[in-house]
């Protein structure tokens, strides 16, 4: 039997009304508010907040309309199990026309069928390289519970396409990858091309040793080759976070608590960090903690577990336990905002189950609150978002400020307003307390080359007798609670001369890897103006 679409018209307006209900009680200047709603073309399984302002976003396409099944091709063997992407211009609005498709390479699987079809690149892993470009690795064959791509491809911002690079030596259904401190990028984990149940223990890097690391905005990898790394990661769970810390060395934060490795890319050695205090972590976030000038020397490991509201910090080689949140919760996505607070946004109880059961597009209304930590690192809830978001959400922070709220294709396919329009998804926006504490910095001029890391470097603000920080904030590339792109540095202000601003960049590549940045301004208050990109790193 069809699911109506006046259950789908029933269940929105519903949520709007608890949204407003819940939320009367919330002033913006201190907690924000949820000011925008509006339908997207895609799901949004993969997002990328790119440095030409405009927000990529990627997932595949579907194959069910009933959300009470399952959505995707992830078992679909053929050209129905196929990816697709969009890009999203803020500039442009929140309309059809702000939208354009950026349809992947067309692709041969290997599964028998000879059936060509946009790469089927979702449940992949991404990071950025340094010219700005986004690696995205693995994928989905097909098959029962999906099987490892092999896929290899960067998304070039500047020209709008997709470039398809040298197969991974393994298959990958759910990596990590994360962009170190030379600039190139380290992939782990994943199913294999055996099918689910089958994690891969190779490390590789892209591009390989000898290779050119792509630098320039021009520079496109095609054709480029990967390298198998001498040492493993033989982490029994899919997606563990990665981070590049302020040391140079990787961190693998599995969901076991057992599974905690440090990775020296340069001597390519693996060696085992103290357990996690808690126990298995399922999808939840991990934060790299700002650490003022410097680039991160902590993370922060939060949700994944709706019976530990606890979060966890490993610094120094150690895991303590930190100050909880109001509740635990799973598929949440938390953010470091320009102030350097954190936000978390999307939640369910598990995989699929939003507090009343799998598969149910009803919710509990407490998984659809915000909640803030701020700089005294305690935890208070905001507002509600519209939709319940659990599986496949994903948030990122936008260069004005605000954060977009996105994912989880069962509920927005539960909640749609015209499900034969071809507008799949939804978009929330979110805004921050701080947009709403009178006037904000402006940030007119920064250098339109690159910045050499600990160089001095100036700035031009029309409202700089007002400036007390200037901070990067680094572009959020996120999928599955996966984030290891955050970053937020603090830059020494070395003058304020009329309208020139004197900033230093970030001392080594290792506090803060090559690539573009978000450059944003902020008063006395803590109010960050709109962010100018700048690019960080000289070869």
């Amino acid at each position: 039997m069809e699911y109506p679409q006046s259950r789908r018209n029933a269940s929105l307006a519903s949520l709007a009304a608890s949204q407003r209900e819940a939320n009367s009680g919330f002033r913006a200047a201190v907690s924000g508010r949820f000011a925008e709603y509006f339908p997207s073309p895609d799901f949004g399984v993969h997002v990328a907040q790119l440095p030409t302002g405009k927000v990529l976003l990627f997932s595949f396409s579907r194959v069910e309309t009933d959300p009470t099944k399952e959505t995707g091709p992830t078992d679909r063997i053929g050209p129905t199990n196929a990816g697709r992407a969009y890009l999203w211009d803020p500039a442009k609005g929140t309309g059809a026309r702000a939208f354009k498709k950026v349809t992947p390479p067309v692709v041969l699987m290997p599964d028998g069928t000879h059936a060509p079809r946009p790469a089927p690149f979702f449940c992949a892993g991404h990071s950025f390289l340094p010219n700005g470009m986004l690696g995205v690795f693995g994928g989905n064959t097909g098959g029962k519970g999906g099987s490892g791509a092999k896929l290899s491809f960067v998304f070039d911002p500047w020209t709008e396409g997709w470039y398809r690079n040298r197969d991974m030596a393994v298959g990958r259904w759910y990596p990590s990858v994360v962009t170190g401190a030379d600039g190139r990028q380290i992939i782990m984990s994943g199913q294999s091309e055996r099918g689910t149940g089958t994690p891969t223990p190779v490390v590789e890097r892209f591009p390989a040793l000898g290779q050119p690391v792509p630098w320039r905005p021009y520079d496109i990898p095609l054709d480029v080759s990967v390298q198998r790394m001498r040492s493993d990661a033989p982490f029994r769970n899919d997606y563990p976070h990665l981070f590049s810390l302020r040391d140079g060395m990787i961190y693998g934060l599995g969901r076991d608590a057992d599974q905690q490795w440090l990775f020296d890319p340069r001597a390519q050695t693996r060696t085992d960090l103290p357990r996690r205090p808690a126990d298995f972590r399922g999808y939840g976030s991990a934060v790299p903690l700002p650490a003022g000038f410097r680039g991160p020397d902590s993370v922060l490991v939060l949700g994944g577990d709706p019976l530990d509201p606890n979060t966890y910090r490993l610094s120094g080689g150690a895991w303590t336990t930190q100050e909880p949140r109001a509740f635990g919760r799973t598929q949440d996505d938390t953010l470091i905002l320009p102030d350097g607070t954190l936000l978390t946004v999307n939640g369910a109880k598990d995989t699929r189950d939003y507090g009343f059961g799998p598969f149910n597009p009803k919710a509990d209304l407490k998984f659809r609150q915000t909640e803030l930590r701020g700089a005294d690192g305690r935890w208070k809830l905001g507002p509600a978002q519209r939709l319940p978001r659990g599986y496949h959400s994903n948030a990122l922070v936008l260069p004005d400020g605000r954060v977009m709220v996105t994912g989880d294709e069962l509920q927005q396919i539960a909640n749609d307003p015209d499900i034969k329009d071809g507008m799949d998804g939804s978009i929330e926006i979110y805004e921050p307390a701080y947009l709403h504490r009178g006037a904000r910095p402006v940030l007119d001029r920064v250098p339109a080359g690159e910045i050499a890391h600990d160089a001095e470097f100036s700035v031009e603000s029309s409202t700089a007798s007002g400036v007390r920080r200037a901070v990067l904030l680094a572009p959020t590339t996120v999928t599955h609670a996966v984030n290891t792109s955050q970053r937020h540095l603090e830059l020494r202000m070395t003058g304020v001369h009329g309208r020139t601003i004197g900033l230093r960049a970030p001392a080594t590549a290792a506090d803060a890897p090559p690539g573009y940045y978000m450059l944003f301004l902020l008063d006395a208050k803590g109010v960050p103006g709109t962010a100018r990109w700048v690019k960080l790193g000289k070869r």
